[in-house]
């Protein structure tokens, strides 16, 4: 499945300078004024995983194939952006292509690079964000609301209900609840995916700090300043140290990381949350030709997640052969596997895990 995360945040809080770090590339231009980035820049990102790579040298594949993410660094939005202050009804329309947001929150102090409000304050630059997006949801709902209560007029019992549940998401925006957060059961979910709501969009933020900050960052200590009730979606970084983690290769970085006394990348950081906030996973297919990995939703049926690779697995899915792909490792052999009784065969019911290698067989 295609993945696609709106990197978002205030002009100058370093959105162009982290998504070039995280794509190793310079296309997004950075510099010390707002509206710096107008047309979103995009790059696709290899998700990192060792359990590929074991895959890869277990099977002698021939080619590797990484999961993809694609980032999309959207232009600054300022105070306004809802009504189209700052180019922001565009930038706003962006964001609504995005599976998820990333808010980047700048709490770095440096007076060479200015700040729009004229001061760093992490909370309320959020605040400043998340009222745009509520507002933007307002205007949607308003208008799809008087459109709802016109139907149900007619005495369509689904109508009413349905004008009902808009009334309500319109209610709680206006008391400033983001929509994810309104208490909703997972039919009424569906029934408003058609609003295409910004603020229903899974989100977490990425706290961009200063190379000395980040050595000592505590996600719960900034989770409490921003307001922010699951400490989960805190993600550290110092841009600049990505940007030059960006230019060493994968034992200078690691060697870099240790001397800085961290554990992971920011870029390793951001898509393992993503992952999470989605709800992903990643099964494997392995064999000579090549190692893959494929991105699902947690709760995928094994037809399902065939149909991922191509459509036609998914119509003549047949049955599945399934091991963990350490247990694979530990047999040493599919021949082994198989004696031992690792590999088991699936039907349509199997729920995918996390980490299963899969081969499917399917009727032409």
């Amino acid at each position: 499945m295609s993945l696609k995360i709106g990197i978002v945040g205030l002009p100058n809080v370093g959105k162009s300078t982290l998504f070039n770090a995280l794509t190793r590339t310079k296309c997004a231009q950075a510099a010390n004024y707002p509206f710096c980035t107008i047309d979103p820049n995009v790059g696709i990102v290899e998700v990192p995983d060792f359990r590929l790579k074991k895959l890869t040298e277990f099977s002698k594949s021939a080619k590797t194939i990484p999961a993809t993410i694609e980032f999309v660094d959207i232009a600054g939005l300022v105070k306004g952006a809802s009504t189209g202050e700052g180019l922001g009804n565009k930038f706003l329309s962006h964001i609504r292509e995005c599976n998820a947001i990333a808010h980047i929150v700048r709490v770095f102090h440096d007076s060479n690079v200015i700040h729009v409000h004229g001061n760093v304050d992490p909370k309320i630059d959020k605040e400043v964000i998340e009222s745009e997006l509520i507002i933007a949801d307002m205007q949607t709902t308003e208008k799809r609301l008087d459109k709802a209560i016109s139907d149900s007029k007619s005495g369509d019992k689904e109508k009413k209900t349905y004008a009902s549940l808009v009334a309500k998401v319109l209610e709680n925006l206006q008391k400033g609840v983001m929509a994810v957060d309104i208490d909703l059961t997972d039919d009424e979910k569906e029934k408003i995916e058609d609003l295409h709501l910004l603020t229903m969009k899974p989100n977490f933020y990425i706290i961009n700090l200063s190379e000395d900050e980040i050595k000592t960052a505590d996600r719960k200590k900034f989770a409490e300043m921003l307001d922010v009730k699951d400490e989960n979606k805190i993600i550290p970084v110092c841009a600049k140290i990505e940007e030059e983690l960006g230019d060493l290769n994968e034992e200078e970085a690691y060697e870099y990381l240790k001397e800085l006394g961290l554990k992971e990348t920011g870029l390793n950081a951001l898509i393992r949350t993503a992952y999470e906030t989605l709800g992903l996973i990643t099964y494997f297919t392995t064999g000579p030709q090549e190692s893959r990995a494929w991105t699902i939703k947690k709760g995928t049926l094994a037809p399902q997640a065939a149909g991922v690779i191509h459509t036609d697995f998914e119509k003549g899915f047949i049955k599945a052969e399934v091991i963990n792909w350490q247990k694979l490792l530990e047999a040493g052999s599919e021949v082994k596997a198989k004696e031992l009784g690792l590999l088991r065969i699936e039907g349509k019911e199997y729920l995918v895990q996390d980490g299963d290698s899969m081969h499917f067989r399917f009727a032409n």
